[in-house]
């Protein structure tokens, strides 16, 4: 099945990410047509092989105009280090590459103050003399309350110059004499000539997650709690982004999107090589991630994700995405296409806060109910399930039940071009033992009659990709996307 996706998203920005009950911090996203990189900053030594430290010593004299020429934030108070949060472009502590913005101070001519509070480290540091010796380290997960600079800005101003508070959002302005309007031609990137070990502040990458047949969630697993302006992306082995955050509402639905987007393209163009190894009677129409509402729910485990697939005439359920050929024999359930009934489920029909979810009853009366992330991804599934009806229906033509009249066993027969025919009997009471496989069933040839009428059905049917299999309408999850006519 040819599914129309626009052109793969490629992405960059700075946002937060939270893992379990620690802060957020800053971490980077790039989005490319098959992997999202998640990065954060680090300082690397770039003298020779790049390599990391967890911990530099540097020597520091303090100027007589503008001191130290450092500003810091935080303390044991917050449950973190001292942290460098300005240097003076001034100061010989930025012209030694050694120092950076985001580095935790740990001790101070050979006193460990880790566990200082920030008044006490400001004493300290006003009370070390002309030279004083720092042991630092980078903290990579800084907390975002903080509101460090992202980039080593030589000519931001502080915003607070008071050394008498210990505050996180406050910081304590280490510079005594600095004069913020003294400008000079330095630049951040300037490096001492003496030689020695130089640094540098990079993004480096923290994870990657391929997103072949990854799945998105923005609520909170197994709820219907959705996070506000946030999600996290799960690759397939399992591993986790992490929350990603967003300060604005349209700049998570922008990245959820795109990411849905390439997701999707992914999808559509490994459905195309596995169809190679199935039969045109057995091909893939549609596959992909949604989270089923468990029977018998509790509250901390209401949904689990699923992987359902649409393949010839049948649903298929799984656990984990199929990759074998035998994997297709492991599904939790199959069912036929044409003997159920998937329902997109409106405001008054959602069983909670879930907001895009429908619904697939079995051929036996069982409702089975699920959840999807977006909209247009509600609609894709809507279509494929019209699509595989549709073609399961004009390939069989026909299919004949087993029931009973005046306890004499009969016939009724479904044809798609002769209606229904019952076998031996005159029009009365029919009794079936599977009852709702045969209401589903003349329910999805009365669908396909009606569809072979709507142009637009039937000129997206005439069109055929290489595989044999008719493409549906484009839809795309980083756009507006048409209704739908019918449902099966």
């Amino acid at each position: 099945m040819d599914f129309k996706t626009s052109n793969e998203e490629t992405k960059t920005g700075i946002y937060l990410m939270q893992e379990g009950n620690e802060e957020p911090f800053n971490i980077r996203l790039h989005l490319a047509k098959d992997i999202l990189t998640i990065q954060e900053q680090d300082v690397i030594c770039v003298t020779g092989e790049p390599f990391y430290s967890s911990e530099r010593t540097v020597t520091i004299r303090r100027q007589t105009i503008g001191g130290f020429g450092l500003s810091i934030k935080g303390g044991a108070e917050h449950k973190i280090p001292v942290v460098i949060s300005k240097i003076s472009k001034e100061q010989k502590a930025e012209l030694s590459g050694l120092l950076f913005i985001g580095d935790g101070i740990l001790q101070i001519n050979g006193i460990n103050v880790r566990s200082y509070r920030h008044e006490e480290v400001v004493q300290v540091l006003r009370n070390a003399g002309e030279e004083v010796t720092l042991t630092v380290s980078f903290l990579k997960k800084t907390p975002a309350f903080l509101k460090l600079p992202l980039c080593e800005d030589c000519t931001c101003i502080p915003s607070d110059q008071s050394s008498g508070t210990s505050s996180p959002l406050c910081d304590s302005g280490l510079h005594l004499n600095y004069h913020p309007n003294n400008t000079d031609t330095l630049s951040c990137s300037s490096w001492p000539t003496s030689p020695g070990l130089r640094w540098e502040k990079r993004w480096v990458d923290l994870r990657l997650i391929p997103l072949l047949h990854s799945r998105l969630s923005q609520y909170i697993p197994g709820s219907d709690v959705c996070r506000k302006n946030a999600f996290q992306v799960i690759a397939v082995d399992g591993v986790c982004s992490g929350v990603i955050q967003f300060t604005a509402a349209e700049d998570c639905l922008d990245w959820l999107q795109a990411i849905a987007s390439n997701i999707s393209s992914l999808t559509k163009h490994n459905v195309k090589k596995i169809n190679r190894n199935f039969p045109v009677n057995q091909q893939i129409i549609y596959m992909g991630w949604v989270d089923e509402k468990e029977q018998d729910s509790v509250q901390d485990r209401m949904y689990s994700p699923k992987f359902l697939a649409l393949r010839g005439s049948s649903l298929f359920k799984f656990s984990a995405p199929p990759v074998t050929t035998w994997d297709w024999t492991r599904a939790e359930k199959s069912f036929t296409v044409y003997e159920i009934m998937c329902k997109i489920l409106k405001d008054n029909d959602l069983l909670d806060k879930r907001k895009h979810c429908f619904s697939v009853q079995t051929e036996s009366g069982e409702d089975m109910f699920f959840s999807v992330e977006l909209e247009c991804e509600l609609l894709i599934w809507e279509k494929a399930f019209q699509m595989a009806t549709f073609l399961e229906v004009e390939r069989i033509q026909s299919k004949t039940y087993a029931c009973i009249m005046e306890s004499h066993l009969m016939g009724l027969t479904i044809d798609f071009s002769m209606g229904f025919v019952c076998f031996d009997a005159a029009s009365k009471e029919l009794e079936f033992s599977n009852l709702f496989a045969v209401l589903h069933c003349i329910h999805a040839f009365f669908a396909a009659k009606v569809a072979c009428l709507d142009p637009m059905f039937v000129e997206s049917h005439g069109t055929a990709t290489t595989t044999g299999i008719p493409s549906l309408s484009s839809i795309s999850c980083n756009s507006q996307t048409p209704k739908l006519k019918y449902a099966t």
